[in-house]
């Protein structure tokens, strides 16, 4: 039977717990393989929990961004193909109008003919009384002739307008109706991830508090590896975009972590991103798979510092390329923003902006 996270970090407190009691009774303990983490040697088994569970709600936040980015866009839609049925239905109203000027003359035509009259030159000179009546007849009845042809070509294209723009209606209401309908679905899964996300966050927030002090500590780690200058890598950048919001970017260093954050208080990994090349004037996707269709891509051996940098085969994180192979990234609960080795995570790819 399958346990619940929830179930996994009650569990990984008691044994904290036991595990405190036991070692003040016992002199010498058997020693095992830890797995290692980022920021750490070896890892407890409640490091090693709570990297776990960061990793999903890390997983977790960048697809709920993807999602909002969906909805933003299904919602334009809706509100692009609304937009046309308007002008459809305005189209469909001017057609009818036209129509209903062009009605009378049309019904007296119809009229005309159906009463037996005759509009033609040889009916002119049956009726004429006088050479002048014969032309004045003649006359009048080419004025006639032209008007009512105009007339009935009018009305053929005001009547063909009026089929065109109804069925231009149809056609835009029925992509409303499609687009309002992908909409909800994306809103119903966007609402589904903040649900899913909000009990992750008590999860990660429940197995940090059962790291011990000395853990924690561990966790958030040094703002910069050793023998890292900020000063130095800024001095050799070349003027850009990348290198600008790398310099904002370092003004961060020491910020929290915070699930959805976008600054300047606190960031999550795709937040902290969007932060800097915004203060340069340049607006990126919010997350880090939109990040990583952006831009141009780079090769690993041609990466400058400011370049976007992306992590884990599904792209559930990014932060700035910081030079001599580190990073600039908001990485997870428990660690400031920091500087950090990019050997510490499994390297995707990169883009320049």
């Amino acid at each position: 039977m399958a346990i619940s996270r929830s179930t996994r970090v009650v569990r990984l407190v008691r044994n904290s717990v036991i595990a405190v009691a036991l070692a003040a009774s016992i002199t010498v303990v058997p020693t095992t393989t830890a797995i290692a983490q980022p920021g750490f040697d070896s890892a407890s088994d409640a490091q090693t929990e709570l990297a776990e569970l960061s990793r999903e709600s890390e997983q977790t936040t960048e697809s709920l961004h993807n999602a909002q980015i969906d909805l933003d866009a299904k919602n334009q839609q809706q509100l692009d193909a609304q937009a046309v049925v308007e002008q459809s239905r305005a189209a469909v109203d001017a057609a009818q109008a036209q129509l209903a000027q062009l009605k009378p003359a049309m019904d007296k035509v119809a009229n005309v003919n159906y009463q037996g009259a005759r509009t033609n030159r040889l009916f002119a000179v049956m009726v004429s009384d006088s050479p002048q009546q014969l032309l004045d007849q003649m006359s009048a009845l080419d004025v006639i002739s032209a008007e009512t042809a105009d007339q009935v070509a009018r009305f053929k294209q005001a009547s063909s307008d009026a089929v065109t723009a109804e069925q231009a209606a149809n056609a835009a209401a029925d992509q409303a109706r499609v687009a309002a309908e992908q909409a909800k679905v994306v809103s119903d899964d966007l609402q589904a991830k903040q649900s899913e996300l909000q009990g992750q966050i008590a999860e990660v927030m429940a197995a940090y508090s059962a790291l011990t002090s000395s853990e924690q500590l561990a966790l958030a780690g040094s703002a910069l590896p050793d023998g890292f200058d900020p000063a130095t890598i800024l001095q050799g950048l070349t003027p850009g975009s990348g290198a600008s919001a790398l310099q904002a970017g370092l003004t961060q260093i020491g910020k929290p972590y915070v699930w959805g954050g976008t600054g300047p208080d606190g960031f999550d990994c795709s937040g902290l991103v969007v932060w800097a090349y915004k203060q340069v004037g340049k607006t990126l996707p919010r997350s880090s798979q939109a990040q990583a269709a952006g831009g141009t891509p780079v090769d690993q051996k041609d990466l400058q510092p400011g370049d976007v940098v992306l992590f884990y085969p599904d792209i559930s994180h990014v932060g700035i390329y910081a030079g001599n192979g580190n990073v600039l990234h908001a990485s997870t609960f428990g660690v400031p923003v920091k500087v950090q080795s990019m050997a510490s995570f499994p390297y995707y790819g990169a883009r320049r902006y």
